[in-house]
This record gives structure tokens, sequence and C-alpha cells, in this order.
């Protein structure tokens, strides 16, 4: 959707955000905290509209974080995972592969379907991350990798209820710092966009600036126990396939459906060139932020 990165991109925009999840919210429902102001199977069909693209071509932008989360989350043989807004599964099967039991939740029936293939011994569930249907204390850790933002308290809530005293939790999200190659590259994509598009974006970004993802876990009755940041960096080796990675997100939507998709292809494609090198690769990079917490023994 969209990040810290579109801030005064529009007259009278005080902020727009690029938001990389399936079950974030593609609209001005959004502005509201309680899970019925959330359409997940609307904000799923969003995030899933290029399913094999987005699993492929941009799902590894998580990379690097998820090795800086993994060893704080203890994640390791045996340890029962929650993967919250899981997408196309890459996280559930690196953590899978490290020996940990995970099970899995995503808004997108498309995402889910690959996530499902890739670790068909993994527990991952078709629905809303604001109603978990799994019972109270049942895991060890849980993640949520650019899943939760601004205006997802009440999934925060849902975590706490379904972990265990003491377990750890970690999310993700982009942050406002350089590099931040995906603003160039979403800035069209607003510019695009029908305005009632961008109405819900408002609120999702305010987890970007210092201490909001803290305190928003607090609020939820963690104990916050780190905070951090990695580069992500996601390389494509011609305009093509970057044109495929970007229109694969869920921000695409409103301007897919707005524009014609040649006229915004040329204006992405323009927008991220300074992202090449001289031998063509498409080289992009992004502050991505984390936050470690704990809830209480």
């Amino acid at each position: 959707m969209v990040d810290a990165c579109l801030e005064h991109t529009r007259p009278n925009a005080q902020e727009i955000t690029i938001m990389s999840t399936a079950t974030a919210p593609t609209n001005a429902s959004a502005q509201t905290n309680s899970a019925s102001a959330h359409d997940w199977k609307e904000a799923g069909g969003a995030w899933g509209h290029a399913a094999a693209e987005w699993a492929t071509l941009k799902e590894h932008y998580a990379m690097d974080i998820l090795l800086a989360m993994f060893p704080r989350l203890g994640i390791n043989e045996g340890v029962e995972l929650l993967d919250i807004a899981c997408g196309a599964g890459l996280g559930s099967r690196l953590a899978a592969a490290a020996g940990a039991k995970v099970s899995g939740i995503d808004a997108s029936e498309s995402l889910i379907e690959i996530a499902r293939d890739r670790s068909p011994q993994a527990d991952l569930r078709l629905g809303s991350m604001f109603e978990l249907p799994w019972a109270d204390e049942t895991f060890d850790a849980a993640m949520s990798i650019n899943g939760i933002w601004g205006s997802c308290e009440g999934a925060l809530v849902e975590a706490s209820r379904v972990l265990r005293p003491g377990a750890p939790i970690g999310i993700s999200f982009w942050g406002r710092s350089r590099p931040l190659h995906l603003r160039d590259a979403f800035i069209v994509f607003a510019a695009h966009s029908p305005a009632v598009a961008l109405e819900g974006m408002v609120k999702t970004n305010n987890i970007a600036r210092d201490g909001v993802a803290e305190s928003m876990l607090e609020a939820a009755g963690f104990e916050v126990v780190e905070s951090g940041a990695r580069e992500s960096v996601i390389e494509w080796p011609d305009p093509e396939t970057a044109w495929r990675a970007m229109r694969s997100t869920g921000p695409a939507v409103p301007a897919l459906r707005n524009t014609d998709h040649d006229t915004l292809k040329a204006a992405v494609l323009e927008a991220i060139e300074h992202c090449r090198d001289d031998r063509g690769i498409y080289r992009f990079r992004n502050d991505h932020r984390f936050v470690i917490a704990r809830k209480p023994a």
C-alpha cells in the first residue's frame, strides 16, 4: 500500500504510506481499530491479484529482516510459531526448515495456496488476523512480516491471546530513512490512483514514526525487548521483471484499475531507473524496521 515514503505527494496529503502486506487494509475502511472495519477479503483480493509474481519476484524483500528476527524469536527445532499475514509463506517455509512447527494465517486465498504448496506440513489458514482460529496460549512465538500496521492494533491483542506467557513476537514494517527506493515507485501508483483509495493509508503510516510500533505493542500488553533495522535488497535482471514485481503489490491495484497499464508501466520504470546499474540489474534497497516484544510471563 503506501509508506512514510510518500509524504506530501499530493496537495493536502499529510502522509501516504507504502505497505507490503497481504492483509493490510486498502481503503478508507482502515480508519477505525475495530476488526469489523477491516474488510479482510477485499484486502486479500488486492494483495493476491498477482500471487505468482508476488511469491517469486517480490516476497524475498523480507530475507534480511527474517535473518534478524529468527534468532531473536528463538525459532528452532520444535518451537510452535504463528506467522501472522504469512502471504505466500516465505517466512513460514524458512521457519519450518529451521525445525519450527509452523502455523499461519493470511487474507489472500491465492497467496495461502502457494504457502501451502511450499510448506505442506504447516497449518496455514485463510482468514482474518483480527479473529485468529486458535485457542488461547497455543504458540511459543509469533511474527508478522509487514503484516501489522498502524490501524491494526486489534491484531496484536489477538496475537497476545494465542501466545503462551513469556512468548516473543516480532513485527516488521517499512521505515522512514534512506535508502527508500519504494518511495519512487509508489509515488507513481499514488498519483494514478483515485483519491478514495488513499484515504485509508494515512493512519496505517503512523507505525513508521519513532516509537509508534513500540507503543502499539505495549498497549496490547507486550513488553518491548528490542527495536532494530535492516536494509532490504531485491534485484531484478530486466525492466519486464521489475515491472511484474512492482505491479504484484497491493498498492498497485487502485492504479491498475484506474489507469492504462502501459502508461503506468512506463511511469514506474522511469521512476526506478536510478536503481539500475551498468549491467542492467535493478537493485531495490529500502529501510526495513523491526520490533521484538514479549508477552509477560
